[in-house]
């Protein structure tokens, strides 16, 4: 039998809230998704004055992080080194801005954003993903 850790909501909350701030301090407008172990949607917050899109691009880009178990910059990177293949994988989203939440080395959720610059994304994840340490 495998214990396994899950991410609670307020978990889900304080990642978003750190996102939010780090999005709110540079005036980026973005939408925060935050995914299960299992790449369902636990926690969505979409800024005001953000592109509709970006609502669907964030939860692709956390479930991106969680089903492969890497950031989505990861599948971006290999891409861009002539990695075309990895464009026709089902269900990835090959663009910086999704990041795997890993506690006591288990998986256990992903969080994703979207709405500005992917590396921009990134750094908006991260400050959220931080939050957790």
């Amino acid at each position: 039998m495998l214990n396994q850790l899950a991410l609670a909501l307020d978990d889900a909350k304080k990642m978003a809230a750190a996102a939010r701030a780090e999005a709110q301090a540079n005036k980026w407008n973005v939408v925060i998704a935050i995914v299960d172990d299992g790449g369902h949607l636990m926690y969505l917050e979409r800024m005001d004055n953000t592109q509709r899109g970006s609502s669907r691009i964030a939860v692709a880009k956390a479930r991106t992080a969680i089903m492969f178990r890497r950031p989505s910059l990861a599948l971006e990177q290999a891409v861009a080194g002539g990695r075309a293949a990895v464009m026709t994988l089902p269900g990835a989203t090959t663009v910086e801005g999704g990041l795997p939440v890993i506690v006591d080395g288990q998986y256990v959720g992903a969080i994703g954003v979207s709405g500005v610059q992917s590396s921009q994304d990134g750094q908006i994840a991260k400050a959220g993903l931080d939050a957790l340490a």
